[in-house]
C-alpha cells in the first residue's frame, strides 16, 4: 500500500498536540515492524518540518492554509497514492484519485469559537464561519472515504451529532515510549506542570487560582505563550516567584520536570484527548484534572485515585496537591499512573491506522 500522511501541521520547533500525533504515527509506521506493510510518504509544506520528522520519503506541497488547499489533490494525484491520511479534517478533496481518511479530534470550537491567535486574519474569519453550524463539517467529512478520531468520547459526539455517514475509526493518541520512568519512592519537588495552549477554554487562570492556595509551590508553564497582554494577565495573577514561563521546552527538559514534579495539572473546560495527561502518567507522574468525560476515559480505573485526581474547583485542586505530599500516597499514585498508561501505545494506533487504510482502499464509496 502506498500511504501518504499529511504532515503539514507538524511544527518546526516544539510539537503541539496535532504535531505530536502526526510525527509519532509516521515514525511508528516507518519502523521495521511496519515498514514492509506500507510505503509511507510524508506530505510537508515547509522543509523545516523535516527536523521534527523521521527520515522517510517526502513530498512538498502547498500550505494547508493556502488558497490552493481545496484543490490540493492536483498536487498529490500525479504521485499515485493508494490512501492519504490527514490528521485534520480540512484537507482539500476536490478531484482526488485516491482514498482519503480525515481526522476529527474534537468538537471544542463549536462551544469555544475563538480560533488560535497565530492564524492569519482571513483564516480566523473562515474558522468562525465554519463552526457556526455542523453543516460544513458534515459536508467535509462525507467527502472522505473514512473518518478517524482519537477517543471514544469524541466518537460518541460525532455519532450524536450525525457528523458523517462514513466508517468511523478510533486511532488514539499515545505517550512516547518511556524506558526509565521516575522512581516512585522518591519525594517530589514542590513543583507543578502545565503543558498546553493558553486559549481561554484551557482555563490556565483556574490553575493559578489553585496555586495561590499553595504558596510554597511553583508552576511550570511549558508551552510557548505569545501575546504580551495575555502574558501580563497570567503573570499578574500569582506571585512572580511561583510562575516559570518556559515558552517551549525541549524533550529532555520536559522529562526532567516530569521526573521531579508533584503532578501535571489541567483544568481545561474541553478536550478531545489530553495528550499531556497520558504522557505524564507514562513517566509515573500523577495528574490532577478537571471533571471531563475524556479525562475519565484516559485515566480509566485510575480516575479518582491519587494517580488521576478529578477536581471541580481551585480548593479541591489545592487539596489534591496536598494529598500527594504523603510519601506512601505519592508512591502508589506514581505506580498506578504508570500501569494505566500502558493501555495506549503508538504501535496499537499505527495498527489501527493501517486497518482503516486497508478498509478505505477496499471500500466502494
Amino acid at each position: 500500500m502506498r500511504l501518504f500522511v499529511d504532515c503539514r501541521y507538524v511544527r518546526t520547533r516544539v510539537h503541539d498536540g496535532i504535531s505530536r500525533y502526526t510525527a509519532s504515527l509516521v515514525e511508528t509506521l516507518g519502523s521495521p515492524t511496519f515498514a514492509s506493510r506500507a510505503q509511507v510518504t510524508m506530505l510537508i509544506s515547509d522543509p523545516a518540518q523535516l527536523t521534527m520528522l523521521p527520515d522517510l520519503p517526502h513530498l512538498r506541497i502547498s500550505s494547508p492554509t493556502s488558497p490552493r488547499e481545496p484543490l490540493v489533490p492536483r498536487q498529490i494525484n500525479p504521485h499515485s497514492p493508494d490512501v492519504v491520511f490527514s490528521p485534520m479534517q480540512t484537507m482539500g478533496s476536490a478531484g482526488r484519485r485516491y482514498r482519503l481518511i480525515l481526522t476529527l479530534h474534537d468538537l471544542i470550537y463549536y462551544q469555544h469559537r475563538t480560533p488560535p491567535r497565530d492564524l492569519a486574519a482571513p483564516v480566523r474569519a473562515g474558522w468562525r464561519l465554519y463552526h457556526l453550524s455542523y453543516a460544513p463539517q458534515r459536508w467535509t467529512l462525507n467527502r472522505a472515504d473514512a473518518v478517524a478520531t482519537v477517543s471514544e468520547t469524541t466518537a460518541g459526539l460525532i455519532t450524536q451529532h450525525r457528523l458523517t455517514k462514513r466508517p468511523l475509526h478510533l486511532i488514539p493518541n499515545a505517550p512516547q515510549p518511556v524506558s526509565r520512568p521516575r522512581d516512585p519512592g522518591g519525594l517530589p519537588a514542590r513543583e507543578l506542570l502545565y503543558m498546553g495552549s493558553f486559549m481561554g477554554y484551557k482555563n490556565v487562570e483556574g490553575i493559578i487560582e489553585g496555586l495561590n492556595r499553595l504558596p510554597e509551590y511553583r508552576l511550570h508553564l511549558c508551552s510557548p505563550l505569545t501575546g504580551a497582554r495575555r502574558r501580563e494577565l497570567i503573570a499578574s495573577a500569582a506571585d512572580p516567584d511561583q510562575l516559570v514561563f518556559h515558552d517551549g521546552i525541549s524533550e529532555e527538559e520536559y522529562r526532567a520536570l516530569l521526573h521531579r514534579a508533584a503532578a501535571l495539572v489541567t483544568l481545561s473546560q474541553a478536550e478531545g484527548y489530553g495528550l499531556p495527561v497520558i504522557e505524564a502518567m507514562s513517566h509515573g507522574t500523577p495528574v490532577i484534572v478537571s471533571e471531563l468525560p475524556i479525562f475519565r476515559e484516559i485515566a480509566g480505573d485510575a480516575a479518582g485515585t491519587p494517580a488521576a485526581q478529578v477536581v471541580t474547583n481551585t480548593e479541591e485542586l489545592a487539596s489534591a496537591v496536598r494529598r500527594l505530599e504523603a510519601p506512601d500516597i505519592f508512591s502508589e499514585a506514581s505506580q498506578t499512573a504508570r500501569r494505566r498508561s500502558a493501555a495506549y501505545s503508538w504501535e496499537d494506533s499505527a495498527e489501527r491506522l493501517l486497518a482503516a487504510a486497508a478498509s478505505a482502499q477496499s471500500s466502494k464509496n
